[in-house]
């Protein structure tokens, strides 16, 4: 026995050892900076969203491969391989891409900018929608493998209503807001659109179809009504889609990758990823400028949502602050990009995010650059007065407030449950789950959401240089896209980060040619890093409620509504497909 249990003790602490070495390894070993080539093509693989704050970086090298790229890193990356003399061109092969309009342009431009360097940039597509298709467009030539399948029909928009199932189970959904397009409780109190979201996401459609008909054919040298009426035969088996010239040649990825070796002059196997090319140093320039490229991208809350790793999900007021601070203290930082992408969330921690903003943005020049969303408290969060730039198919406004109450009271019945209030104080039941709403409580609650969103109109119009009066007509919860904005002087221009950087060296007094350098906050953390973090904010902290536990397993959207309180929050999550 004794054996036994000795034979058990050994073998932990020689795992225990084997374990260590084995991390401490994989850090070594991470940090050994590949060589840049001194020729290539670069391979982009572009797969799901594009992030817009840094993942974790992977425990092992091997992984690093495979964590997703973000916004920052293929506008770098891009960027750099267009000035890059030993790259000789790029192959794109976007897949199964779940990032938004705004982002799909900052690729584009991207693209472009390689082709203006002369530079030949192809596209391999695997089962293309029009995420995918978009993307390949701007480059000059596209290939398709001969048996594949164009998912390209045009574009639609599917808006689910659950108050029937909800009848079902005895379960209503009570909703007040202020403005008639602010209907983000619609979703639970009612079975169909009203005739304000009928026309709301009429005129994003009618205003985004026709711009990507546009730039479809501008890279395929089309007339943008040949590509709305042959976007009507969608979808495309192979041959058909060649046929119609969306595809140059049917090729298997193998055969697209030489043919851009061979217009590029170099050899098939002379590739390097874009993940390698970022960790190779030949991209650091020396005496760049530090600019801070600060992300706020999430739901706004007042505490975080974390994942399982304790990776923070969501935009508050204390992590802000914090990075606010560090920005701040570095004297070698000339300016900052606030980077928004996010539907919004809590009233009270939005004005306190722009509380801090406007108090940042006198010590170091500030430019708001919005991403695929930033609308409702994301919008409210970019009102500190200083440029905002948005991409023509971002997803802003939404100026309004909502406040949802769950009554359960017909669910309690159904299974047997019954409650009983006793109170002191006339509205000490207001939000109760086993009543309705009062005449007297709703009035009471509408008088609370018409004061914020009073405070909503005087904060953007004070952003904005308008009135109140002239902001209200643009608000109403009504969401817009970036052209749109643009067009009622709710955004200063259009573009992305190119544009965000040009206004921001006339803010820093940078001149054009003075290269810059994006410093990324908050910054890339390693799994060991995120443990110890964690750990030792779990021993200041104390025990974690379990609201925080139930939190970090949220999809996004849904932490708002269940942490309660009036919300500065986007009235439906859009999904083109």
């Amino acid at each position: 026995m004794k054996r036994f249990l000795l034979g058990i003790l050994a073998g932990l602490i020689i795992a225990g050892v084997t374990g260590v070495v084995l991390m401490f390894a994989a850090i070594r070993f991470s940090k050994r900076e590949p060589e840049a080539p001194k020729v290539a093509w670069l391979s982009l693989r572009l797969e799901g969203d594009l992030p817009e704050a840094p993942p974790m970086a992977a425990p092992f090298p091997g992984l690093e491969d495979r964590t997703p790229l973000t916004v920052a890193e293929v506008w770098s990356t891009l960027r750099r391989a267009a000035r890059d003399p030993n790259i000789k061109g790029v192959m794109l092969k976007p897949r199964g891409l779940a990032a938004g309009w705004g982002k799909l342009d900052e690729i584009r431009q991207g693209i472009a900018a390689v082709r203006k360097a002369g530079k030949p940039v192809y596209a391999w597509l695997a089962t293309p929608g029009m995420r995918e298709y978009y993307v390949a467009a701007g480059a000059d030539r596209i290939f398709l493998s001969p048996e594949d399948l164009m998912d390209m029909k045009g574009m639609r928009i599917e808006a689910s209503y659950f108050k029937g199932t909800l009848d079902k189970i005895g379960v209503e959904v009570e909703v007040e807001h202020v403005g008639k397009y602010k209907d983000a409780g619609d979703t639970f109190s009612r079975t169909s659109m009203t005739p304000e979201t009928r026309e709301a996401l009429n005129s994003i459609l009618d205003d985004l179809f026709p711009r990507l008909c546009d730039a479809i054919g501008r890279g395929r040298k089309m007339k943008p009504e040949q590509v709305r009426a042959m976007l009507d035969d969608g979808p495309f088996l192979a041959p058909k889609a060649k046929e119609n010239g969306l595809i140059d040649e049917l090729l298997y990825e193998g055969d697209a990758d030489e043919k851009l070796a061979k217009k590029s002059q170099v050899e098939v196997g002379q590739s390097i990823s874009a993940r390698a090319y970022i960790q190779t140093s030949g991209g650091r320039q020396k005496k760049a400028r530090d600019i801070a490229y600060l992300v706020a991208s999430g739901d706004i809350l007042r505490g975080s949502a974390a994942n399982v790793f304790g990776e923070d999900r969501s935009i508050n007021p204390h992590g802000i602050t914090r990075q606010l601070n560090l920005i701040a203290s570095d004297p070698g930082i000339r300016g900052v990009i606030l980077r928004v992408d996010s539907p919004g969330g809590d009233a009270i921690a939005s004005d306190e995010i722009l509380a801090e903003l406007k108090k940042f943005a006198k010590k170091k020049p500030l430019v708001i650059s919005m991403g695929d969303v930033a609308a409702s408290g994301g919008y409210y969060i970019a009102m500190t007065g200083d440029p905002i730039i948005a991409y023509p198919g971002t997803l802003t406004g939404s100026i309004g407030v909502i406040y949802g109450k769950v009554n359960l009271k017909g669910l309690y019945d159904k299974i047997g449950m019954s409650k009983e209030i006793l109170k002191r104080g006339r509205f000490a039941d207001i939000d109760s789950d086993y009543q309705k709403l009062t005449p007297e409580g709703r009035a009471k609650l509408r008088e609370s959401l018409q004061f914020i969103y009073d405070g909503f109109l005087q904060r953007v119009a004070a952003g904005r240089r308008k009135t109140p009066a002239e902001i209200d007509p643009l608000a109403q919860g009504r969401v817009w896209l970036g052209s749109q904005a643009k067009e009622r002087n709710l955004v200063d221009e259009l573009g992305g980060l190119d544009r965000a950087l040009e206004v921001l060296r006339k803010q820093a007094s940078l001149s054009e040619d003075e290269p810059v350098r994006l410093v990324v906050f908050p910054a890339r953390k390693s799994l060991w890093e995120q443990l110890l973090n964690r750990s030792g904010a779990d021993a200041s902290a104390g025990a974690e409620s379990e609201a925080s536990i139930l939190l970090r397993q949220l999809p996004a959207g849904v932490a708002p509504w269940l942490t309660g309180g009036v919300l500065r929050v986007m009235p439906y999550r859009l999904e083109f497909r």
